[in-house]
C-alpha cells in the first residue's frame, strides 16, 4: 500500500530513546527530512512522543517516535518517563542514543529492550560537535557490547548507515501477517458483509473492511459487498455460493442463518485477532466466558479514544450479551485507547476489540501481560461467535 493510504498500525515503528538534549528530536527531523520533532537546547523540550509517518527505502512505511529522555526528573519528569515507558509496548525496532560515560544507563534500556524483544541500534550522535568522537564511539562500543554509529543529525552524517542497520536488524516476520491467509485463493468469490450503522461514519468504511477489501483485491479475489438486509438478494444474483463470507461480528447469527452450508463463515474482528495478535490464544480465551459467574470481573478494551455511541459493541451490545447469559450483577470495567492496567490479577477475563487502531507489536504485548499473570483474553468477535453458539462454525 501506498505512504497515502497505509493505516499507522500497519507501518513499522521505529522508536527513539535517550537521555535529555542527546539530540532525539534533531535525528527525527533530520531522517524524516521535515521539521516534524521541535529542537531545543533546553533539556526536557520533548514532553510527549510525537510520532512522524514516512517512507524508508528498502523498509517500506515506517512511524518514527520522538520520546522523552530517559533521565528527567521531578514529577513532570517522571510522568514524562512513564510515557517513554509506554512507547515500549508499540516500538518494533529502536534507536538508542548514547552518551559518553560508563554506559550504564544504555545497558539498563538495552535489557529492557531485549526482554521485549526489540532490535536496537546504538548510536552517538552530535560527533560533528565531539572533537574526540572515534574514541567516544570505541568506548561506548567498549561498554555497551555492542557497536555504536557515530552520527549527526544537524550535519547529516551517518544517516544511511542508520538506514543500513535498520535493514540487517529488521524482523524477518514483519509485515508478512495476512488477513486472509489461506482462507481464499485467486478467484474466489467472497462476500463481505457490512452494516452501515453510526459506527461507520457516513462517505467512509470502517478500517478493517477497507484493508480485508484491499488485501483480497491484491490476491485476485473477487469480493461482493452487501448489507445484512441484502445478503438474501446478493446470494441469489450468485452464480453460486461464494467461498467466503466475511462480515460484521454484530450480525453473525444473522448471516450464520442465512449462509449457504457450501460457505464458509467469518468476521472482521475475528480477522484482526489472528493478523493483529495470536488467534488461538484468543479462543482459547473466549472458553472462560463460560466459568464466568455474577462475582465474576471482566475488562473491556477499546483501541479507540472515541465517545461511547448508543448501542457501542464494547460498551453496550457486548456487556448485555454477557449479563443475558451470566447475569446482572457481573463486573464490567473499560478501558480505551492506551490505558492498560499493569496489574489484571483482579480480572477473570480481559475482551480486546480487533485493535486495527494498534500495530501488532502493541497487541502481542497486551497478550503477554494477560498470559503472564493467567488472565484469559479474548477480542469481540471471537465473543460473540462464542456467546452466539457458532464458534467452533466459523474459521479463521
Amino acid at each position: 500500500m501506498s505512504l497515502q493510504n497505509t493505516p499507522s498500525a500497519n507501518r513499522l515503528h521505529i522508536a527513539l530513546f535517550g537521555r535529555r538534549n542527546s539530540g532525539k528530536s534533531s535525528l527525527v527531523n533530520a531522517l524524516t527530512g521535515q521539521e516534524t520533532a521541535l529542537v531545543s537546547d533546553i533539556p526536557g523540550t520533548t514532553t510527549d512522543p510525537v510520532s512522524k509517518a514516512m517512507e524508508v527505502h528498502g523498509l517500506g512505511p515506517c512511524v518514527f517516535i520522538d520520546t522523552p529522555g530517559f533521565d528527567d526528573e521531578g514529577t513532570l519528569g517522571e510522568m514524562r518517563v512513564q510515557r517513554t515507558l509506554q512507547t515500549l509496548e508499540r516500538t518494533d525496532m529502536a534507536l538508542l542514543l548514547c552518551e559518553p560515560g560508563d554506559g550504564r544507563d544504555e545497558r539498563q534500556w538495552m535489557e529492557q529492550l531485549k526482554a521485549k524483544q526489540i532490535p536496537v541500534i546504538l548510536l552517538l550522535n552530535k560527533v560533528d560537535a565531539r572533537p574526540e568522537a572515534d574514541r567516544l564511539v570505541r568506548e561506548l562500543t567498549e561498554a555497551c557490547g555492542q557497536p555504536v554509529l557515530p552520527v549527526s543529525a544537524r550535519e547529516r552524517i551517518g544517516l544511511e548507515a542508520i538506514r543500513l542497520a535498520l535493514l540487517e536488524k529488521l524482523p524477518e516476520d514483519f509485515g508478512q501477517q495476512s488477513l486472509t491467509g489461506s482462507l481464499v485463493r485467486e478467484g474466489d468469490v467472497v462476500m463481505l458483509v457490512m452494516p452501515q450503522d453510526i459506527q461507520a461514519p457516513k462517505g467512509r468504511l470502517i478500517l478493517p473492511q477497507v484493508q480485508t477489501l484491499r488485501e483480497l483485491l491484491d490476491k485476485r479475489c473477487l469480493p461482493v459487498c452487501c448489507t445484512t438486509d441484502q445478503m438474501g438478494a446478493m446470494l441469489a444474483s450468485l452464480a453460486c455460493p461464494p467461498q467466503l463470507i466475511i462480515t460484521d461480528s454484530q450480525v453473525f447469527p444473522i448471516v450464520y442463518q442465512q449462509k449457504p452450508a457450501e460457505s464458509l463463515l467469518t468476521s472482521f474482528s475475528v480477522l484482526m485477532a489472528g493478523y493483529k495478535g495470536d488467534i488461538r490464544a484468543f479462543v482459547e480465551g473466549a472458553a472462560a466466558i463460560d466459568s464466568l459467574t455474577p462475582q465474576s470481573r471482566v475488562l473491556i478494551a477499546e483501541a479507540c479514544a472515541h465517545a461511547p455511541l448508543t448501542e457501542d459493541i464494547g460498551r453496550v451490545k457486548i456487556p448485555r450479551l454477557l449479563r443475558k447469559r451470566i447475569g446482572e450483577s457481573l463486573h464490567i470495567d473499560w478501558v480505551a485507547g492506551s490505558d492498560f492496567p499493569t496489574d489484571l490479577s483482579s480480572y477473570d477475563l480481559v475482551i480486546h476489540c480487533g485493535a486495527c487502531m494498534f500495530n501488532r507489536k502493541y497487541v502481542l504485548n497486551r497478550l503477554e501481560s494477560c498470559q503472564q499473570q493467567r488472565v484469559p483474553i479474548t477480542n469481540y468477535g471471537i465473543t460473540i461467535a462464542h456467546l452466539s453458539g457458532i464458534l467452533d462454525k466459523i474459521v479463521y
